[in-house]
């Protein structure tokens, strides 16, 4: 099956350029070709290409693992999250990205920076650009949050059509309890692969701080998943929930009673 990426591209930047969303795609049955449309401008009740319902494996030989204060709980998801205590939200408008570290350095001096190894994760197909080891030049993806294959191209305007999701925001890690927490285990928890997922740029941009009362990806299929990782980067990082919080946790988690916590391997 081949993919119109120009189409797509092009169907991105009318979209943003029309304040609209990305919505769906289609798939010629002649041809295979798989053609992205505005929402305002094709509807269709699902999308042509569903996404996986977890991401790829969280850890590769070239990243060196990352220690977080607290071992992530092994078992059900929905006992760990009834483990996580429950308060109210901290002030965040002292919250400075900067607390966190560098963003995208070689936090775990493997000669590559963090972004670099998330693609390089996350993305089939992998090319990287000349004489270089590190920097992701292209490569696609079954994107998790939207549930559409995705292709990542290098650019200065293509770039940030996949950026890589802190899956617990940080703005919100930071109301939580992150406030207490050493600069190395910031620096770790803005790092770990575990709390990493690359991602569509629009579906990333929209979820901006948001915990789980207030934002879940698209792609329904990912729903347990995305939110046992949530639960997992919370517990090992010694973060709390709201209860607004919680009970959304909870809700998704009920239909998945089976769904295990999330550790690196």
């Amino acid at each position: 099956m081949s993919v119109n990426w120009a189409g797509y591209r092009n169907a991105r930047r009318r979209s943003r350029q029309a304040g609209g969303v990305l919505g769906v795609a289609a798939v010629s049955v002649v041809t295979g070709t798989v053609w992205f449309f505005t929402a305002g401008q094709f509807l269709a009740a699902e999308p042509a290409v569903s996404g996986p319902s977890e991401a790829p494996v969280f850890d590769a030989a070239w990243m060196k693992p990352v220690t977080p204060p607290y071992p992530v709980p092994l078992g059900g998801a929905a006992a760990a999250l009834e483990a996580l205590p429950v308060k109210g939200r901290a002030s965040g408008g002292d919250y400075d990205r900067s607390a966190f570290g560098q963003a995208w350095q070689d936090a775990d001096h493997n000669g590559c920076d963090t972004r670099n190894d998330i693609l390089r994760r996350d993305l089939h197909d992998v090319a990287f650009t000349k004489g270089s080891k590190c920097k992701v030049a292209a490569g696609t993806m079954h994107e998790p949050y939207v549930g559409l294959v995705v292709r990542f191209v290098r650019g200065a305007e293509s770039s940030k059509d996949v950026q890589i999701d802190h899956v617990v925001a940080l703005g919100d890690a930071w109301q939580k309890g992150a406030q207490q927490l050493t600069a190395q285990a910031r620096q770790n928890l803005a790092n770990d692969p575990l709390n990493l997922i690359a991602a569509d740029g629009d579906a990333n941009q929209g979820k901006s701080a948001s915990d789980a009362a207030a934002w879940l990806p698209k792609n329904k299929a990912l729903r347990c998943h995305y939110v046992a990782r949530q639960v997992s980067v919370k517990a090992a990082y010694g973060l709390w929930v709201t209860q607004p919080e919680k009970d959304a946790m909870a809700r998704v988690l009920e239909s998945c009673p089976e769904q295990q916590t999330v550790v690196p391997r």
